[in-house]
């Protein structure tokens, strides 16, 4: 929205009277937690990595040789979850139609997105952060006695993956616009695409697979490598919802 300035002396100025981009992405926070599905997949990423570490220590039969690798493995049930949080966040809004309130409010398309991106990965990684503390809490308390070296690094990956995976998720649902459609895709491609490349090509499934990247930047191997892997898949997520979403029409 613009107003025009008018003065006798002076020409006319165009002032946007917009909100801030601070204050859109606090809506696009309220937005996503507004919602019974978006609650929903908050809670669960939230309480999935403590349950799952819980089962774990109850069934270990021995003792540890690391705590690092538990944590991150049973923090990125957490983060697969937050797939569905950047979905809803951008193809949900397609679905409900909502979008036409949203654009009318802010025409600035890439505006909307770039809050909604920075709103899911604040919230993917403030949940995944506080999914991975408290799964090391439960190992803490209940697990074997091992030295937690390492593990303040890991719950920081977690939160990193946490993020990363909520704007992947954001990214293809604005570039595919339907939630169903979405959400199936990307749990495809991570639950069934990824698992068969691990059996008939263990070692490019290795390279490409954003789960063994988060992991492995906890262990503090491969870092270049794996930071790169994980940028590269929210990246071409991201352009690919930008793109799409520019050119789609507001019905």
């Amino acid at each position: 929205m613009t107003v025009a300035v008018l003065s006798p002396s002076r020409p006319v100025v165009a002032r946007r009277s917009g909100a801030s981009l601070p204050a859109q992405v606090g809506l696009e926070v309220r937005k996503s937690l507004s919602t019974r599905s978006g609650r929903a997949v908050v809670a669960a990423g939230a309480l999935l990595a403590p349950t799952a570490m819980t089962l774990a220590v109850a069934s270990s039969a021995g003792p540890l040789g690391s705590p690092v690798g538990p944590v991150v493995v049973t923090g990125m049930l957490s983060v697969l979850v937050l797939l569905a949080l950047g979905v809803l966040s951008t193809a949900g809004e397609w679905t409900s139609g909502s979008v036409q309130t949203t654009y009318l409010l802010e025409p600035r398309r890439s505006r909307v997105l770039a809050a909604k991106a920075l709103a899911v990965a604040a919230l993917g990684a403030g949940v995944a952060l506080v999914a991975a503390g408290l799964a090391t809490a439960v190992l803490a308390l209940f697990g074997p006695s091992v030295p937690l070296d390492g593990v303040g690094r890991a719950v920081l990956m977690v939160g990193i993956g946490g993020a990363a995976f909520a704007l992947l998720g954001a990214g293809v649902g604005a570039a595919l616009g339907n939630t169903p459609a979405a959400l199936t895709g990307v749990y495809l491609v991570y639950l069934g695409v990824l698992p068969l490349l691990q059996v008939f090509k263990p070692s490019i499934a290795d390279a490409v697979d954003p789960g063994n990247a988060v992991l492995q930047l906890a262990q503090g191997t491969d870092q270049a490598q794996s930071a790169t892997v994980l940028v590269a898949w929210v990246a071409v997520a991201l352009v690919a919802g930008v793109v799409v979403t520019r050119r789609r029409a507001v019905q």
